[in-house]
């Protein structure tokens, strides 16, 4: 039977037992290949060379692992260096079957590639080995182990249903700087003969240079990635200080984490009211599922990573037991890592990325780049989020000043032109001409008292909650929803907001937009909000219409708009529900400005 052919073999296959002669230009060819083999070794680590000079094969076969030697050591791509080396092993100890076995936690295996068994077989068979049986022997004791038979060691477990019968064994450890990196597995040596100490000895050389690949390819990467994670920062930054919206920089910092680490799903969270979490960004496999959740942190596995001050990370985060809070969300995911985002004392909020079951778990090498890269991104929004309020009071500054030059010039010219037109009112003796003087002078206090009223709320500048006026506090809503809605939602206000409308109101029209803005984070799936807040005719009236799926047919649980329809209904108001004419959902609320 002839052995299958790996990627890095020059000379195609190889023949059952290896004696193909040395005799006429067959020979010279081969003496050839040899001095050819020779020239190469000395370009390869001492090591690995006294290995290579103790194999007591003939020329041909010291010319094949030299060949697979070789082969292994030119790629860079960690995946595909893994592979080529358990090709090359199923050749160079003329295996029937080969597998390369990662060690994970403990005595768990974190990836495992099978060469031989076809995809059909593997389907059949079931989940991958984690470890245990003689795969865990050979972690557990990490020396070249050499069996006649499988299935009378002590720690044989035995196989699956639907698994080819395996009978000789081979195995041997592979360590990139004195540390065990996995394990090389080969089963049925070719033609029913067993592995003898010189398959252990040329296995063993190939383990050496296998693991001078991987430390290769592990810096490789490392660079790679290095530099990425510094394009990623630079282009955060940037973002930050030409003024992009948070909500895109935070998608950005999702999306450049889960492409430099492959993963399948990316995750921030940030911390909402209370003792919680509110997913901002989701990408990736069924993100649709976590964006926009609010969690309890207890019960979650981002809380969970808060919880610790550092990185976590899980093997398989759908059966995860720290997660118990929320709807499920993991299926087909297994590898997590989560990692807060910190600034000095204070937590900005926390990144999850997680990869689909069958993929390798995340390792120090990977989460430790991770947490410097939240860590600077959380300190790029800290520095914006104080350049923002610099901003803030520049603003408030501004409106001050125009506040005042509101009241000591503009109001004070208006008051002192209504006073003279109601001086000339007993001087007209037409009634009609009287009446009009009387109705400029009712205009004139009118408009005085709307521009109190923005004097007002231009000076509204506590700062707590109860020290801004509605206005304010209206505007701040909604600019806070709109982080989680992804867009800026319009918004209208009209009347004396900030004058007639009481205190205990006022707090009830916040609450209201907040728990109507958060319904249509939640379910509406809209790309567009119109808000209007007007007060006038005795009434405060607050109106939220979206262009998204409207309300469904039949509502499970209408325990929130019940809340806002009580709210109303204590104040003497009321609220109505309906389509909007965008085609998704308007909501109007509205209560008397004075208790009858």
């Amino acid at each position: 039977m002839t052995p299958p052919r790996y990627a890095g073999h020059d000379g195609g296959t190889v023949g059952d037992n290896g004696d193909n002669g040395d005799n006429g230009d067959n020979g010279d060819r081969r003496s050839g290949r040899c001095g050819e083999a020779r020239r190469r070794l000395g370009t390869l680590p001492g090591e690995l060379q006294e290995r290579l000079d103790a194999v007591m094969r003939g020329p041909a076969e010291a010319a094949l692992l030299l060949d697979a030697v070789m082969s292994v050591g030119r790629e860079l791509d960690l995946p595909r260096v893994l592979r080529r080396i358990v090709e090359a092993a199923v050749v160079v100890v003329d295996a029937e079957y080969g597998a390369l076995g990662v060690v994970g936690e403990g005595t768990r295996l974190a990836e495992f590639l099978p060469v031989g068994v076809t995809a059909e077989q593997r389907e059949a068979i079931g989940p991958l080995p984690e470890g245990h049986g003689i795969l865990g022997e050979l972690i557990r004791h990490p020396e070249p182990l050499r069996l006649v038979e499988l299935s009378e060691h002590p720690s044989s477990y035995g196989f699956p249903p639907n698994h080819p019968p395996m009978h000789s064994f081979l195995g041997v450890p592979i360590r990139v700087r004195d540390k065990v990196f996995g394990n090389l597995y080969l089963t049925e040596k070719r033609g029913g003969r067993v592995f003898d100490t010189e398959d252990e000895t040329v296995l063993s050389t190939l383990a050496v240079a296998a693991g001078v690949a991987i430390e290769n390819a592990r810096l490789y990467v490392e660079t790679r990635d290095r530099q990425r994670w510094q394009e990623a920062n630079s282009e955060i930054v940037a973002a930050l200080l030409s003024g992009v919206d948070e909500a895109r920089v935070l998608r950005m910092i999702v999306d450049h984490s889960s492409h430099i680490l492959a993963a399948d799903l990316g995750v921030l969270a940030l911390p909402a009211d209370g003792d919680r979490l509110r997913v901002a960004q989701a990408s990736g496999l069924d993100a649709g599922t976590h964006r926009g959740l609010v969690l309890p942190r207890a019960g979650s596995f981002a809380g969970a990573a808060l919880d610790a001050g550092e990185p976590i990370t899980s093997l398989d985060v759908e059966h995860d037991p720290r997660i118990t809070e929320g709807p499920p969300r993991w299926t087909g995911l297994g590898p997590a890592v989560a990692v807060p985002m910190v600034t000095g004392e204070r937590t900005r909020g926390v990144l999850l990325l997680a990869r689909a079951r069958e993929h390798p778990a995340f390792t120090d090498a990977e989460t430790a780049p991770l947490l410097l890269f939240a860590g600077q991104a959380a300190l790029a929004l800290e520095l914006t989020e104080r350049r923002e309020s610099a901003e803030q009071i520049a603003l408030l500054e501004e409106r001050d000043r125009i506040a005042r030059d509101l009241h000591d010039l503009a109001i004070q010219r208006l008051f002192a032109t209504g006073m003279t037109l109601q001086s000339v009112v007993r001087l007209v003796e037409h009634p009609q001409a009287s009446e009009r003087l009387l109705r400029a002078v009712d205009d004139l206090d009118e408009t005085i008292k709307i521009i109190r009223s923005t004097i007002f709320g231009l000076r509204a500048t506590g700062s707590g909650r109860a020290g801004q006026g509605l206005r304010a506090r209206t505007a701040a809503t909604v600019e806070q929803a709109s982080r989680t809605l992804g867009f800026q939602p319009s918004l209208r206000m009209g009347g004396l907001i900030d004058t007639d409308v009481p205190a205990e109101t006022a707090e009830q029209v916040i609450a209201v937009l907040g728990e109507a803005l958060s319904n249509v984070a939640r379910h509406a799936r809209a790309t567009a909000v119109d808000i209007s807040l007007v007060v006038g005719r005795g009434e405060v009236n607050l109106i939220v219409s979206d262009n998204g799926v409207g309300m469904p047919s039949h509502v499970g649980s209408r325990s929130g708009l019940d809340n806002l329809a009580r709210r109303a209904e204590k104040l003497g108001g009321g609220m109505s529900v309906g389509e909007s004419a965008q085609g998704g959902t308007r909501l109007s609320w509205w209560v008397p400005l004075r208790l009858s």
